[in-house]
């Protein structure tokens, strides 16, 4: 049996330091250049930090492999401190057979970003470097109005130091968008709505181990594509972190995804699970509130059934403030988190 490889945390930038801002999956900031450069902005003011844009960061139809040569050039620079993705997709599984291994080994570098970057975090992960599930350019740093503040002290955490660093609950929460190609949209923070803290499964004990997991839905397409899902003892004693896109999976959809990682005997493998707060609004399937919660309750319970069929012991964390999610607190991917059942408590290490 190979365990998990050993992990590498990538030294942290500093204030005035340049770092890459990429495309790996879409060039949206090419089409919607209002919140990308409202982001890039915020990076430079909020974080003092000089954001690097590459030839595909704004090319809608790049190539995988313009994009990995994109990614080749981020890592090897020198000057270059941490990579920001610009946003999500849906093919950076095209990227992944292109990456140089040994290249991005050779220079690791905190790299952030969710969505459709959970391909790179697994890569990343099977390359033994940490990396930061949460935080693109467009979403968190180009949210309209002001960053949220949970987001802002989770990122800038993630960003400028190292050591534990402990989740907080969100009581009020937004997950309605507005047009971005709309200037209206950048002049007033998005509203807020209360929303119920963490719900616990099973806390009767305390667990930390080495993160895996990310976005359930690319996970699936990693594991169609038998690409970066190792054998099941990889992921032993691994706490298990999942969430779902804006695209709103069905519950029987997620349910079917983790069965397949149970049949393949990986879900039980993991001592502790997070899930995500689910997003149940889109611009393309406008849910009233109670019908959004609704849908969150149906996926809680869909997630629930896989867990008592395939690890009934194990505890878990429903509706943790990661991912597609607003305010969204960043995940170390390959670092070590803690779950403590007893306490309620669930601290990250960056």
């Amino acid at each position: 049996m190979r365990p998990h490889p050993p992990f590498t945390y990538p030294s942290k930038p500093r204030p005035g330091d340049r770092v890459a801002v990429v495309s790996p999956s879409s060039g949206l900031p090419g089409l919607l250049p209002l919140p990308f450069e409202l982001g890039l902005r915020r990076l430079r003011e909020e974080f003092g930090l000089v954001p690097v844009e590459y030839p595909t960061t704004r090319k809608m139809g790049a190539s995988p492999r313009e994009r990995a040569d994109d990614l080749h050039a981020a890592f090897a620079d020198p000057d270059i401190t941490a990579v920001f993705s610009s946003i999500g997709g849906d093919d950076q599984l095209t990227v992944l057979p292109h990456l140089d291994r040994d290249l991005v080994r050779a220079h690791p570098k905190p790299f952030f970003g969710y969505s459709d970057n959970t391909n790179l975090h697994a890569w990343l992960w099977n390359s033994g470097i940490v990396s930061y599930h949460g935080a693109s350019v467009m979403v968190e740093l180009g949210r309209p109005g002001a960053l949220h503040p949970v987001t802002a002290a989770s990122l800038r955490a993630a960003l400028f130091t190292s050591g534990p660093y402990e989740l907080v609950e969100a009581r009020e929460f937004n997950e309605i968008d507005r047009p971005w190609d709309d200037p209206e949209t950048f002049l007033s923070p998005p509203p807020t709505r209360p929303c119920q803290g963490w719900t616990w499964r099973n806390p009767d004990r305390v667990v930390e181990g080495v993160s895996w997991g990310g976005n359930i839905e690319i996970l699936s397409w990693l594991l169609m594509a038998d690409r970066e899902i190792r054998e099941p003892s990889a992921y032993d004693g691994c706490v298990f972190f999942l969430e779902t896109s804006e695209e709103q999976p069905r519950p029987a959809d997620v349910y079917g995804i983790l069965r397949s990682l149970g049949e393949r005997g990986i879900l039980r493998r993991f001592p502790a699970v997070l899930v995500g707060r689910a997003k149940g609004w889109s611009l393309d399937r406008r849910r009233s509130p109670e019908e959004a919660d609704g849908y969150r309750q149906a996926l809680r319970t869909a997630v629930g059934r896989a867990l008592d069929e395939y690890a009934p012991d194990v505890p878990a964390v429903f509706d943790v403030d990661l991912g597609h999610t607003d305010p969204q607190q960043v995940i170390p991917y390959g670092g070590t988190v803690r779950v403590d059942g007893p306490a309620r408590r669930i601290t990250v290490t960056y």
